[in-house]
């Protein structure tokens, strides 16, 4: 029986392997194992095969583009349309608290603008002046 499923550290004969997770192709000169950890898993394939299926692949992805730009439009379109809404009930539905924000920055300053300003109007005229 043929087999064309292998799993890394089998023993394979001379032949291209592919690992269509990753897209990875090893090529072996002779009979070895296959490298990588134990849940890689290569198909034995014929190049010419490859390219036999690469125009089928070519034709289903040309099919259904208009599909998926169709589907993106529409997903535009609701966004345009419910956006906004949506927005504002997300503000209603959740209160402004964020964890990892630290507002620590600028209220020193603030504070202390704030201070000199009152002090000036408190203590009238700036001395020198009259």
């Amino acid at each position: 029986m043929l087999q064309i499923r292998y799993i890394a550290g089998d023993r394979a004969g001379k032949g291209n392997y592919w690992n269509f997770s990753t897209g990875e192709r090893i090529t072996m000169s002779a009979e070895g194992s296959l490298p990588g950890k134990e849940d890689t898993v290569y198909y034995k394939a014929n190049p010419m095969a490859i390219l036999a299926v690469a125009p089928v692949l070519g034709l289903i992805y040309a099919v259904f583009l208009p599909f998926i730009g169709i589907a993106i439009l529409l997903r535009v379109a609701v966004a345009k349309m419910f956006g906004s809404t949506a927005e504002g009930l997300s503000r209603v539905a959740t209160f402004n608290w964020s964890p990892s924000a630290a507002y620590l920055a600028g209220r020193r300053h603030k504070r202390a603008e704030e201070t000199k300003k009152t002090s000036k109007d408190a203590g009238g005229p700036e001395p020198g002046k009259e």
